[in-house]
């Protein structure tokens, strides 16, 4: 009988042990999520108020949850690696901000493309006589975002009494182009020891094409060797993509063995290495 009663004194307290873990390990679980809820939520309306695209970021988290929940049943069901679904879910995980990185880039590279005419347009109107607040509204009212976002963002914030060279930094932290950081230079000296501002702005706008002429040149120069880097860096991972369908148990000791996860560590650092290199070959500056 005492005997019994110890078993049913200790299988209770397991069972409380076990009770207590589970409530602790919710409870943490919970403030983790609420916590990258609130991280990623904010992450995401900052960025992209700046790139104003007004899109509810509760419904990104949303989304962004159920790709975390969908990727590593799936990898794990392709491969059975444990590695390899929590790098699946670390991949989820920093996908957002890669994306968030890339439109950025790609909303620079439009506004840079733009600033050569606007740059025209905004000398024309003030060899006609206007102000720069007027020139300026007028190359808003011309152009396409995203510059004429930002350029509307500039005329507001003058309107609204923010000192004209405050004003100016303000958009060049926004829109860290190095042509434009060459042409609110230009506007502050010529403000500061005058000078005719639509010649200078012409000027600095031939130069720009100019540039950019030369860039679309390399472009295509380089075309070829950064399809070698993307195909090279590429055909390894789908080639085993392949043949993981082809023979997945000759494969499966790659994902389930450490000789396997080390094979497929020094594969990576040599893809990366030889993307790294092709990438800074291709890459010129002008």
């Amino acid at each position: 009988m005492s005997s019994q009663l110890m078993i049913l004194v200790i299988s209770l307290s397991v069972l409380g042990m076990i009770t207590i873990l589970a409530y602790m390990f919710l409870a943490v679980s919970k403030k983790i999520k609420a916590k990258y809820q609130e991280s990623f939520e904010r992450t995401a309306s900052a960025n992209l108020a700046d790139m104003f695209l007004f899109v509810d970021s509760s419904q990104l988290y949303m989304m962004n949850m159920v790709a975390l929940a969908v990727t590593p049943f799936l990898l794990y069901l392709l491969t059975t690696s444990v590695i390899l679904t929590i790098l699946g879910c670390a991949a989820v995980i920093a996908t957002p901000n890669l994306v968030f990185k890339m439109l950025r880039e790609r909303r620079l590279k439009q506004f840079e493309e733009q600033l050569s005419d606007a740059l025209v347009m905004l000398s024309g109107s003030m060899r006609a006589g206007a102000s720069f607040a007027i020139a300026l509204e007028s190359v808003v009212q011309s152009t396409y975002p995203p510059l004429s976002q930002e350029f509307e963002l500039l005329l507001r914030q003058i309107r609204m009494g923010v000192d004209f060279d405050t004003a100016l930094m303000n958009i060049v932290q926004r829109v860290p182009v190095k042509d434009f950081q060459l042409a609110v230079a230009a506007i502050r000296i010529s403000r500061e020891v005058g000078g005719n501002l639509g010649e200078i702005l012409d000027s600095l706008s031939e130069t720009i094409r100019e540039k950019q002429t030369m860039e679309g040149k390399i472009r295509s120069l380089t075309a070829q060797g950064k399809v070698q880097g993307y195909v090279m860096t590429a055909l390894p991972l789908i080639l085993m993509g392949v043949l993981f369908f082809i023979e997945p148990e000759g494969m499966k000791p790659l994902v389930s063995s450490l000789v396997g996860f080390a094979t497929l560590g020094l594969v990576s650092i040599m893809l990366m290495l030889g993307y790294f290199f092709i990438s800074r070959i291709t890459n010129i500056d002008v």
